[in-house]
């Protein structure tokens, strides 16, 4: 769960920075955001999340 919210505020912080900086416009961002949401009902979202995970997992076991 905590990358997850980690994941949602690094998305969310670098969609502020494009909107402030004019590289993102508004409605480019609200399109992001719904396509998000029916990201996260349709039939793919477990496989996007086990990705994530996996990722996640991998990046978390590295040894500087």
């Amino acid at each position: 769960m905590a990358i997850s919210i980690s994941v949602v505020l690094l998305l969310f912080i670098l969609a502020v920075i494009f909107v402030r900086n004019g590289g993102l416009k508004p409605t480019h961002a609200i399109v992001c955001l719904l396509l998000g949401f029916y990201l996260a009902g349709s039939s793919i979202a477990p496989t996007i999340h086990s990705g994530l995970t996996a990722t996640a997992d991998m990046v978390s076991g590295l040894r500087p």
